[in-house]
């Protein structure tokens, strides 16, 4: 049941949800008013009635014992409650022979006899009471006289209706309001919601179709913040797509020009002509165009793969990360004799396998190589691994977009290195970071916490 509920609620837009809330506030509203408030605005009436009724009835029990005047009495009557003074005296006689009048009679005599006689009879010397005849219930209260007689003062159901009912409107029409302003306002601010998304979802349907879109919503709340994150993303995009574009174009034109090479010095060999002085030296331009193609292939395989690997969870470090650097070492420091490479490693295992983290080893390295200028140095502790080199400081925006895909570097060439490095280390659950130095430029590898 609460799951039909659940997907029921899920397929209603948010007009509808605001109107459904509302319904279920009222009806909560109505059940407690009801059952609860009525019953509470019943006691609220008869306890104002009783008030009433001692308060009449003090006041006409002080003038008439400091006057005794019963005809005088009347001017201090009230429209809606009558007084009965009655004779002590007869109390426990089978008739009632004392009985005055005061205020409006709402009954005959022959009523006024039994409700006097039955109240003094069967309840005298209680407090509040209340007293059904035919139907109707009567509230009364009763005062014994310092002389012979006793004050029974009636109020008529009529006007406690009267007052109840007043009351009830009252607080019904005051419900009403406040409802009524509650929902204009739930309907004005699920407006202000479904407008800008609205819009939104307008801007990201023209953006699909490769539309020309404009997204202003002037917010400063979460969904102004959620707009300025899709027009953010948005022109991350386009400029992605632009870098990748002239990315794509620039490595068509890398593969393109040993492919070029290699036919041309293989057709010319073919036809007996050596380009390069020799048949040795041509097939060595061959070789040496092969590797490059070969290598660009590699990197974009590698980038690829890595790709593949993004779900795998580090399941404990077993790599003994020294071993990886020192081969790299000496299959680096031959490109350049004129460098430095200055280890100081400290026992270092990493989580993943030994090629990919080669890969990102070397290509860090080979950029080291590129920029500095006469020393590389590499320290590896139990956490961490660094690569320092003593070239040209990064400008911050350059640090920024260092290991994004696709980005141009310094000098022109659209790289994959340092993107491969960031993939292979967020697969296997670490993070690299480039720093500036006094005197050059840091990278270090380190374990996510």
């Amino acid at each position: 049941m609460i799951k039909r509920i659940r997907i029921w609620v899920k397929e209603l837009n948010l007009s509808q949800q605001l109107l459904t809330i509302v319904f279920l506030t009222v009806s909560v509203f109505a059940l407690f008013f009801f059952v609860y408030l009525s019953d509470n605005i019943n006691s609220f009436v008869d306890s104002e009635m009783y008030r009433i009724l001692d308060r009449t009835q003090t006041s006409l029990v002080n003038y008439y014992e400091s006057d005794g005047n019963v005809e005088e009495l009347e001017d201090y009557s009230d429209s809606i409650i009558t007084h009965l003074i009655i004779d002590k005296e007869q109390l426990y006689s089978e008739n009632l022979v004392k009985i005055d009048v005061i205020g409006p009679s709402f009954y005959d005599e022959m009523t006024i006899q039994k409700i006097a006689k039955e109240t003094i009879n069967n309840t005298f010397g209680s407090n509040d009471k209340v007293y059904t005849s035919k139907g109707q219930r009567i509230l009364y209260t009763i005062t014994e006289m310092s002389d012979r007689y006793i004050c029974v003062s009636l109020l008529n159901d009529t006007y406690r209706s009267e007052f109840k009912n007043a009351l009830l409107n009252s607080v019904i029409n005051l419900a009403f309001i406040v409802v009524g302003v509650l929902f204009v306002t739930l309907m004005l601010w699920v407006g202000s919601l479904i407008h800008p998304i609205n819009q939104i979802k307008n801007y990201i349907e023209k953006i699909r179709n490769g539309q020309i879109a404009d997204l202003k919503i002037d917010r400063r709340d979460e969904i102004g913040e959620l707009a300025l994150a899709i027009i953010e993303m948005q022109q991350e995009l386009k400029q992605q797509v632009s870098v990748k574009d002239e990315m794509i174009q620039n490595i068509s034109h890398d593969l393109k020009t040993p492919i070029s090479t290699i036919k041309s010095y293989a057709e010319s060999i073919k036809d007996g002509i050596y380009p390069y002085d020799s048949l040795d030296k041509s097939v060595d331009v061959i070789i040496e165009h092969a590797t490059r193609l070969e290598k660009k292939v590699y990197s974009l395989l590698m980038l690829n793969k890595m790709g593949y690997l993004e779900d795998i969870a580090p399941v404990g470090n077993t790599l003994n990360m020294n071993v990886i650097i020192n081969k790299v070492i000496l299959s680096m420091e031959v490109v350049r004799q004129d460098l430095n490479i200055t280890p100081f490693l400290q026992p270092v295992f990493f989580h993943g396998e030994e090629e990919p983290w080669r890969i990102c080893i070397e290509n860090i390295l080979e950029n080291s190589l590129r920029y500095a200028q006469s020393e590389i140095v590499i320290t590896s502790n139990q956490n961490s691994i660094q690569i320092s080199n003593d070239g040209p400081l990064m400008s911050e925006e350059r640090i920024s977009k260092l290991f994004r895909p696709y980005e141009k570097g310094t000098d022109g060439q659209f790289g994959l290195g340092l993107s491969i490095v960031y993939r292979v280390c967020s697969t296997y659950g670490y993070k690299v970071e480039a720093e500036n130095m006094d005197n050059g430029v840091l990278f270090t590898i380190s374990q996510i916490k």
